[in-house]
């Protein structure tokens, strides 16, 4: 088959090619088969009619476009294989020539990947990583820990204080008028927590159980109901209970009652600073590979992304956040009805850092080619089963979902962030960027 491509622009250009009689003619010997099913002609069984008598009667050419249509989708992938482009988009078909006994000729109008020139990629400097873990650091966790496994205790006759958790009945009103959601009751509140408007917790410190406050509040100007932003408001408020934390000491007990691994507070505090360790250890490296690769899509070149990339990209990230959701059980519906937006919010909110995380992709596969990656059979089947272990999926699953070239795809994208990564320099001279997630979710995305 001859195929050529002829390039229109940065990334759009038209691919010719042919389809070949031979191919044509069992396009067509398969388009009469189907449409001699539903025909009903004088003298035949239905779906009996002859070939022969078909022609005379309605001519081979009426034929064609069911026959096209069966011949496109595997002539237009050989074009492609044969001109070595990468498409992105759906083609725009156009017929150039359909005559008889000849080769039909054909014109798609293509949007294919841009061209990626790389820059460096490889020894970046990237910021110095801090992976000290302070004694600050231990006491602080040891803290938490002991905060998780307080007990609160009913205070008999004591005031309520920041930090105490008080059970209470409460009823609001706007000008003497009730509102939607402004009462409830024996509701758990914790002091200090800021969970209700500014000002309404304060006012319940130094107040005891069994009492009954009378709380005033201003709304926020940018608060959600509309209708009570800025308003004042009065909270008829009786509590019920005080309730104080009660921790537990710092000792060898605590210890054990926190990992049976352990027999002392020594103990406890070293594995405390092992795992520490750990997470500063992996959120290094996973800073270091963010920069590196950000700066190797600094130093490249990309020619103009295609929308079509963009919006696939958008969709892709939709699909995965919202299939997140429902392996939650929330599904889509509800997620917008919990969230108060609706799917082009959503689509707005992926759409901000599509085009970066294009560019990443793209800068990332250009480096697989540029290094010659080209994973093993055994990588393949061992990406398998990572994935099938990952996913809670039986290996045959996973491997039914996924053809060859995908799980390739992959494991090359994933072996050429640790070309850049491994390569890194960390560096006094470079500074901490702010926070940009692109890269990081571009990297996970080949995981």
């Amino acid at each position: 088959m001859a195929a050529k491509w002829e390039k229109k622009g940065a990334t759009d250009g038209e691919l010719t090619f042919e389809i070949e009689q031979e191919q044509i003619k069992k396009g067509l010997d398969q388009a009469f088969t189907r449409v001699k099913k539903n025909l009903n002609v004088p003298g035949f069984r239905k779906g009996k009619v002859s070939r022969q008598v078909f022609n005379n009667m309605y001519g081979e050419a009426s034929l064609y476009e069911d026959a096209l249509n069966i011949l496109l989708p595997d002539a237009y992938q050989k074009a492609i294989e044969e001109t070595k482009i990468e498409p992105v988009d759906q083609p725009h078909i156009d017929v150039d020539s359909m005559e008889k006994d000849q080769p039909w000729v054909i014109v798609a109008k293509v949007t294919v990947k841009p061209e990626v020139t790389l820059g460096d990629y490889k020894g970046m400097k990237v910021p110095v990583q801090d992976r000290t873990v302070t004694d600050e650091d231990v006491d602080a966790d040891l803290e938490s820990k002991r905060q998780q496994q307080a007990e609160l205790v009913l205070k008999e006759d004591g005031a309520a204080e920041s930090g105490d958790t008080v059970v209470i009945d409460y009823k609001g009103t706007v000008d003497g008028e009730a509102f939607e959601g402004g009462s409830a009751d024996n509701y758990s509140l914790v002091l200090g927590s800021n969970s209700f408007i500014p000002g309404f917790e304060d006012q319940l410190i130094g107040h005891k159980a069994d009492e009954d406050v009378e709380v005033k509040v201003t709304f926020p100007e940018d608060y959600q109901a509309k209708d009570l932003a800025g308003k004042d408001a009065i909270f008829t408020t009786k509590l019920h209970e005080v309730k104080s934390k009660e921790l537990p000491d710092l000792d060898d007990e605590f210890a054990k009652d926190i990992d049976e691994n352990v027999d002392t507070l020594a103990e406890l505090k070293e594995k405390v600073r092992k795992d520490l360790q750990q997470s500063k250890d992996d959120a290094a490296t996973e800073a270091i590979q963010d920069a590196a690769i950000q700066a190797a899509v600094e130093n490249a070149t990309v020619q103009d992304v295609p929308q079509a990339m963009i919006d696939e990209e958008v969709q892709r990230q939709m699909d995965q956040y919202l299939g997140n959701m429902q392996n939650q059980g929330i599904d889509p519906k509800m997620y917008y009805q919990l969230t108060g937006t609706s799917e082009d919010d959503l689509r707005k909110q992926f759409a901000g850092d599509a085009e970066t995380r294009v560019k990443t992709n793209l800068v990332l596969e250009a480096i697989v080619a540029a290094e010659d990656i080209k994973p093993s059979d055994d990588q393949i089947e061992q990406e398998v089963k990572d994935l099938a272990d990952e996913y809670g999926m039986e290996v045959k699953a996973v491997r039914n979902a996924l053809s060859d070239d995908m799980l390739s795809h992959d494991i090359g994208v994933k072996q050429a962030i640790e070309v850049v990564a491994d390569s890194a320099v960390e560096s006094a001279e470079v500074k901490p960027a702010a926070a940009d997630t692109d890269d990081a979710a571009a990297k996970d995305d080949a995981k």
